[in-house]
């Protein structure tokens, strides 16, 4: 049994995904075709009815997943305008939109609600966050480079990749985190002190 379904139909679904990313429109119309299946797809295959529901993380379950993908693009935009203007870095809209809209593609798979709380699904005990996302990425027949951040971008992965766009993604996913766990009265990544 597959971890997921890819689910390319028309339904209420692909409304609800084309009416909360924020992005849609940077990207060319087959890029934003395959973003918008790939979320379709994870949630379809998820346990949420809701988009809503899903949670950012188990570590803050009443934040929404769907607030932190947005501020993740938002500020991911933000910082790789600012790098092309003062340092002359470029990027192509068709790779960098992608990894910051989908990074977190497989959320919808990795967690489970149970009443108040958040825990891990059985997938999540097989397959790391971000392999899951990569997957379905590359079944989608993105590009090598959104692939391979996605899979490589969660901090505690064992390598991470040197691409532009990777470090992007990771100022832009910790900048949100942090913003997710104050909002919830949590510690930030930048506050937690390890020995």
């Amino acid at each position: 049994m597959s971890a997921y379904t890819l689910d390319r139909s028309s339904n209420w679904r692909r409304k609800a995904v084309e009416d909360w990313l924020f992005g849609l429109d940077l990207v060319s119309p087959r890029i934003r075709d395959d973003i918008v299946t790939a979320w379709v797809s994870s949630w379809s295959s998820s346990p949420y009815e809701n988009l809503a529901d899903m949670p950012f993380t188990p570590d803050a379950p009443a934040y929404p997943l769907m607030a932190h993908v947005n501020d993740v693009t938002r500020a991911g935009m933000d910082l790789a305008r600012r790098a092309s203007a003062d340092w002359g870095a470029s990027f192509d809209p068709d790779i960098l939109v992608p990894i910051l809209v989908l990074h977190d593609v497989d959320k919808p798979l990795m967690y489970v609600r149970n009443g108040d709380s958040v825990g891990y699904s059985q997938l999540a005990r097989e397959l790391p966050h971000g392999v899951v996302g990569a997957m379905l990425l590359k079944d989608l027949g993105f590009p090598h480079p959104v692939v391979s951040t996605v899979a490589t971008h969660a901090t505690n992965a064992p390598f991470h990749g040197r691409n532009f766009e990777a470090y992007v993604l990771h100022y832009a996913d910790l900048f949100a985190a942090d913003h997710a766990f104050m909002a919830t009265g949590k510690v930030p990544f930048y506050q937690r002190h390890r020995p």
